[in-house]
């Protein structure tokens, strides 16, 4: 959503040639990409707000319900508040310039290069929404980081890093714990010393592994929450591990085998590649959307669309076109994702598989 807006008592008459195309094209360059989708929309739930910043608050389950002797009342139970989580939304701004020089000359219709200016200002304001969320999940081992000039809370909402090996859960019933969504082991690779060697066998294993430690994790009460994880999420720089998850994700026999053994990850996973997530090791982020979606997981809340304003410079004569926008990025819960590195890295906070 683009809003538009220019100012009162334009009268020259090449700026009326150029302002109705330039808000045409920033407006169907912004259709073109709200289709594409990206990251933002893939791996984040994007909603909207009308405040300064919005807080997630997370509550203790119901437990069971209880039998009842015949006449009897109810057990009662009651939902606490177990952690709270506020994401505070953060003022974006761009600007670009059509000289007069160049008004001048298009006489017939939108020049060439204001026509670019435009498509690429629209670009830069999806480009901006997409990176600031990849940049939040690839610096997910950090409790914060400079994102454009803005600084970003990473934490989860116990006060650690998403990725962390000590996650605590509970303290709304009185039994608490700690739990871990950082994980290192043979992911891509199998042997030893000089002799590992990347292995579709080794990541196949690995996955199942982690999908169990999803499973696995525990809501506010201890209990189990039975999430399925259903999307790879990996770096754009390491062609190995990439090529080893399509591999195993994409083939509906089993790998390496001449048994034909079906392939019990076919057809489960979405892979997910993050370009500007650029890494020195191979490793992995798995993801429940379901999770995501109902643990207000990966955050993205739409303060202010990219809202545009034009007006003459009447010291220079130029047009300049101003785009503002405001939105917040963070993480409600961590019990959604995971991350695991390969062995071959000596990480720090994160636990053995």
């Amino acid at each position: 959503m683009i809003i538009y807006s220019k100012s009162q008592g334009l009268n020259n008459a090449a700026i009326g040639k150029l302002e109705t195309p330039i808000k045409m094209v920033i407006e169907h360059e912004s259709d073109l990409l709200t289709k594409r989708g990206g990251v933002c929309d893939w791996l984040f739930n994007v909603e909207k707000s009308g405040k300064f910043g919005e807080t997630i608050i997370g509550q203790n389950e119901f437990d069971v319900f209880r039998a009842a002797e015949e006449g009897a009342g109810a057990e009662n139970d009651t939902i606490s508040e177990t952690y709270r989580k506020f994401i505070e939304h953060i003022q974006f701004m761009k600007e670009f310039t059509i000289t007069a020089e160049m008004m001048e000359d298009a006489n017939y219709g939108v020049a060439q290069d204001a026509k670019r200016r435009a498509e690429n200002f629209t670009r830069a304001y999806y480009k901006t929404m997409h990176k600031i969320c990849e940049y939040a999940l690839a610096n997910g081992t950090q409790t914060d980081g400079t994102f454009a000039k803005a600084t970003l809370d990473l934490t989860a909402p116990d006060g650690l890093p998403l990725f962390s090996d000590s996650h605590k859960w509970g303290g709304g019933s009185g039994n608490t714990g700690t739990q871990s969504n950082y994980f290192y082991g043979d992911i891509f690779k199998s042997g030893t010393g000089s002799a590992r060697v990347a292995s579709t066998a080794a990541f196949e294993e690995a996955l199942g592994e982690l999908a169990v430690k999803m499973r696995n994790q525990k809501d506010e009460n201890g209990e189990v929450l039975g999430y399925t994880a259903d999307t790879i999420i990996l770096p754009g720089n390491r062609p190995i591990a990439e090529t080893i998850v399509k591999k195993v994700c994409g083939s509906e026999g089993s790998l390496g085998g001449s048994l034909n053994d079906i392939n019990l990850q076919f057809g489960n996973w979405s892979i997910v590649i993050m370009p500007t997530w650029q890494t020195e090791d191979d490793r992995v982020m798995i993801m429940s959307s379901e999770a995501n979606k109902n643990l207000s997981g990966n955050m993205f809340f739409n303060r202010v669309p990219l809202t545009v304003t034009s007006w003459v410079d009447n010291h220079t004569g130029n047009y300049i076109w101003n785009g503002r926008c405001r939105f917040g990025v963070g993480f409600g819960n961590y019990k959604h994702i995971m991350l695991a590195v390969d062995s071959e890295s000596a990480v720090s906070g994160a636990s053995a598989m």
